[in-house]
């Protein structure tokens, strides 16, 4: 009996010890997982930066490529590489899926969370995420397919593929993250503003409209950047349904062709190391910029709506 109890110390030392290597074992994984998003972000920007580099030091005009809207890289002769046209239709399709987008996210948003209640509420935040989980060739081919001929027969336009079609396609994309950013944004809105807005007489939809939603305004635009950083970034959807033209849109009938969508579209077809190669690369950097701005402005602000 007094050798089992001598045993005793020694067997929860042994556990203690190794409780502590599994404590940093777990410690050291978490940290790993952490830090790896950092290391994946600086290892693509260094690989596109590298890859386009000898364009920026050779070919590169920033008069030609930012305002020049002829984009011409397969001419012998004379090629040019000028991104305006590329930059207005990606725009056009983003600005255009921000007004689809944005009342149909506000509207979800606050149906959810201010009306629902119950499994009715849960069941619509399921299908807000569902409609997240859609690929987006399938939007694509919904866009190619149903919204092309629709297009068409009810505006009476030769084609269908265009700013129209790719707008309201890229809008139902981005509205399920933006419906639920601008929910969390107005859940965060303290159940007091409601009560005391409520205590002065006010109806439920002038307690939204005049007290929730100012208070989450910050939230509610940070919804909105994070939308917009969508549209930008969006690739399959576009190149399917823009009509894939170079073009300076006058219209939403006409048929663009945006940044992403050159980049997927060619990239395939050019020489490793030429300058269309490095050139489209350089599109990449100047893509990576901006939705890198933009989701980091977002971000900005959703951590600041979360703090209040």
């Amino acid at each position: 009996m007094s050798s089992v109890a001598g045993k005793t110390p020694n067997i929860d030392f042994d556990r203690r010890n190794l409780d502590w290597y599994i404590d940093k074992l777990v410690q050291f994984l978490v940290f790993i997982g952490g830090i790896s998003a950092i290391v994946f972000v600086i290892g693509i920007f260094i690989f596109i930066t590298i890859e386009g580099f000898g364009f920026l030091l050779e070919g590169f005009s920033f008069k030609e490529f930012f305002l020049s809207p002829y984009w011409e890289p397969s001419d012998e002769d004379a090629p040019e590489f000028g991104i305006l046209a590329l930059v207005a239709g990606t725009a056009s399709v983003t600005g255009l899926a921000m007004l689809v987008a944005i009342p149909f996210s506000l509207g979800a948003a606050i149906y959810v969370g201010e009306f629902a209640t119950g499994k009715t509420r849960e069941y619509l935040k399921i299908l807000v995420e569902l409609l997240a989980a859609i690929p987006s060739v399938v939007w694509g081919f919904i866009g190619l397919s149903i919204m092309n001929p629709l297009i068409i027969d009810l505006f009476d336009v030769p084609v269908g593929l265009n700013v129209l079609n790719a707008g309201v396609i890229l809008g139902l994309m981005a509205a399920p993250i933006m419906t639920s950013i601008a929910e969390d944004a107005l859940k965060a809105v303290p159940d007091r503003y409601r009560e005391a807005a409520e205590a002065l007489g006010a109806t439920r939809w002038q307690v939204i409209f005049k007290t929730v939603i100012p208070a989450a305004k910050n939230g509610l635009l940070g919804a909105v950047l994070l939308g917009v950083g969508r549209g930008f970034g969006e690739t399959m959807a576009v190149l399917m349904a823009t009509g894939h033209a170079v073009n300076i849109p006058g219209s939403v009938f006409d048929s663009v062709r945006a940044l992403t969508a050159t980049i997927a579209a060619e990239l395939g077809e050019t020489a490793v190391g030429s300058e269309h190669y490095q050139a489209l690369f350089t599109i990449g950097i100047f893509l990576f910029l901006i939705t890198f701005v933009i989701n980091l402005t977002a971000d900005l602000i959703v951590r600041g709506i979360r703090k209040q």
